[in-house]
């Protein structure tokens, strides 16, 4: 309620609907809390019974339910089945952070983190805390040195920069016991892997977390795990990122590689140049809100996420690729043909030249104007 000298007072009839809706609002707030309650149960139910934490045909069942209990009472399918998507992504959040899919009986481990006060290194010891292991931060500028932490724990995670991986695992590398694990979160393997295996005789495996420290929760984020040795260690660390509700992949380091010059190289290349052209062309991001559409919001708001975080990470990811030169070769060629038939006004050309591309997309064109769509409209909802 505004007070009693407020210009624009609201009126009664107004206040008290409001009041009605407030009321409604508290009590699915407290529904929420009761859920969360009983998914603690389940979650223990799960864990004694050995029971997976996802069951997609159980999702399916409780979204195409409230899809069609909402078209019964008037209410759009969509808004329910948004609602309902959030609440069983939290429901399986809250399940992983109860250790769900880790038997009771399973000893904890002595996880150390070099670099652990990196926003990464953060990150990783609270996954590995999630399931109860015994985490040591080890950094600069610690009572713990890095050297202390590699000799003690029996799981090493190098999480330093990129550049300085392969020196720091060649460094801590003979200190790992030979019975430990020893592993990285560096987002290119080849180098880094490499290194590690000359450096120790433990166990080794190389991971890249495929997000950002940044992420709300880790729940449904992928990582790809590289083996380098120790079947043992391979498999333990597959079931803990599993049970902490990460979607696992394995690669070999060359495919990894060769994947992140596409996934990281060219998009954040892309990125860049977009931010690179809208400063050449002296633009106004502010001005150019009051004009945006959708689709621009969408790509201001990635291009900005970019330049508010860290340029020595980005200029890694970037140098440190061995296929960086040909995917950048590629993106340039691409901008020149383009530019070409666009100041030739060559319609044709762009129809030609937008139907290979269109065919190179094999069908998830399709799949991507839906999904995308969706997005829009809850981007849109929050503006």
């Amino acid at each position: 309620m505004r007070g009693a000298d407020d210009p624009n007072p609201v009126p009664r009839e107004l206040a008290a609907l409001r009041g009605d809706i407030d009321s409604i609002d508290h009590e699915l707030v407290a529904l929420v809390a009761r859920r969360a309650a009983v998914v603690a149960k389940i979650a223990g139910w799960k864990r004694r019974n050995a029971f997976p934490i996802r069951d997609p045909n159980r999702e399916q069942e409780v979204i195409s339910g409230g899809r069609a209990r909402a078209l019964a009472l008037g209410v759009q399918p969509g808004v329910a089945e948004n609602l309902l998507r959030l609440l069983l992504a939290s429901s399986r959040d809250q399940q992983a952070r109860l250790r769900t899919e880790i038997a009771p009986d399973v000893e904890p481990r002595t996880v150390a983190v070099i670099g652990g006060k990196g926003a990464m290194g953060r990150c990783m010891a609270g996954v590995f805390a999630d399931l109860g292991h015994r985490v040591i931060i080890a950094d600069l500028d610690t009572e713990v040195t890095p050297q202390d932490a590699a000799s003690r724990a029996d799981v090493v995670v190098l999480s330093v920069p990129i550049d300085a991986t392969e020196e720091t695992a060649r460094q801590l590398g003979p200190l790992v016991r030979d019975e430990a694990l020893l592993m990285d979160v560096a987002s290119v393997k080849e180098g880094p892997l490499r290194a590690m295996l000359e450096s120790t005789r433990a166990s080794v495996v190389g991971t890249h977390p495929l997000f950002g420290p940044s992420v709300h929760s880790v729940q449904g984020q992928r990582v790809v795990l590289t083996p380098g040795r120790g079947d043992a260690w391979l498999a333990w660390l597959k079931r803990n990122l599993t049970a902490r509700g990460l979607i696992v992949r394995e690669s070999s380091p060359r495919e990894h590689d060769a994947a992140m010059g596409i996934v990281q190289v060219l998009t954040h290349f892309s990125t860049e140049v977009m931010g690179r052209a809208l400063t050449l062309l002296g633009a106004s991001v502010e001005r150019t809100l009051e004009f945006t559409s959708p689709v621009y919001l969408m790509e201001l708001l990635m291009t900005a996420r970019h330049f508010a975080q860290s340029p020595e990470l980005y200029a890694s990811i970037q140098m440190t690729n061995p296929r960086t030169p040909e995917v950048t070769r590629a993106f340039v060629q691409a901008a020149e043909e383009l530019q070409g038939v666009v100041q030739r006004k060559d319609r044709a050309a762009f129809r030609a030249m937008f139907e290979q591309i269109r065919a190179g997309f094999g069908g998830f064109e399709d799949s991507a104007l839906e999904r995308s769509s969706d997005l829009i409209d809850r981007l849109v909802e929050r503006l």
